[in-house]
């Protein structure tokens, strides 16, 4: 049973969430601040995270943050009432994989938990295959209708990057520290060239990588 760590200091609101998912199949964990939400993933394995931002101690911000410095591929999922896109922004800054705004609507809830776990399990088998198109990224091979295509190491993990979570916004900040490993004055530039190859010698019916003006790139399965 996959374990989720759901943080919410608004305590009816965390238990309702947590009786609807274990309806659902999940085996939930709770945790009513950041700080209390630390020590629970600290001592046991955890596959899902849920955190709300506005909390005592440590803000789901700042939770987020830490959680991604000890697990980049661990799935978090921003649950908040904080609706304007520079609080959205933020969020994605500090590692969130989505956003869900209050109030909660759980069958939503529920979908874009499912999509975040599948998500999480292509990085866990290092593969992604779509009807026209196979990515391993063992070893770096991108394949369209059975044909090789050539990408740099760069392009293909940019590619793979953003088909593992199909709809989410990278801000090209994002896609630097990401692929490249560190922040640089001309990443819009670097980024861009990228995505600009891609979109040239990847012409697969199965995805659009869309620019998202003013943030960066998303990617979209058809």
């Amino acid at each position: 049973m996959l374990k989720l760590l759901i943080v919410e200091d608004d305590t009816n609101i965390r238990k309702l969430i947590a009786k609807f998912l274990t309806m659902n199949g999940y085996e939930c964990i709770e945790a009513g601040d950041g700080q209390e939400a630390l020590s629970r993933y600290e001592s046991q394995h955890i596959d899902l995270v849920m955190t709300d931002i506005m909390m005592p101690y440590i803000d789901g911000n700042t939770l987020t943050a830490k959680l991604r410095s000890m697990n980049r591929d661990l799935p978090i999922l921003m649950l908040t009432a904080l609706d304007r896109f520079a609080d959205k922004e933020k969020g994605f800054q500090s590692g969130a994989d989505d956003y869900l705004v209050k109030p909660i609507d759980m069958q939503e809830m529920l979908l874009r938990i499912k999509a975040l776990l599948r998500r999480s399990q292509i990085m866990s088998e290092s593969r992604i295959v779509l009807p026209h198109l196979i990515l391993d990224e063992r070893t770096s091979q991108c394949v369209l209708d059975n044909t090789p295509i050539e990408l740099t190491r760069k392009e293909f993990r940019l590619l793979f990057h953003l088909l593992s979570a199909p709809n989410r916004i990278f801000t090209r900040e994002q896609l630097m520290n990401e692929i490249w490993g560190y922040d640089s004055e001309s990443y819009d530039r670097t980024v861009d060239t990228h995505v600009k190859r891609i979109r040239e010698q990847v012409l697969s019916p199965d995805f659009e990588i869309v620019t998202v003006r003013g943030l960066g790139y998303k990617a979209v399965i058809k």
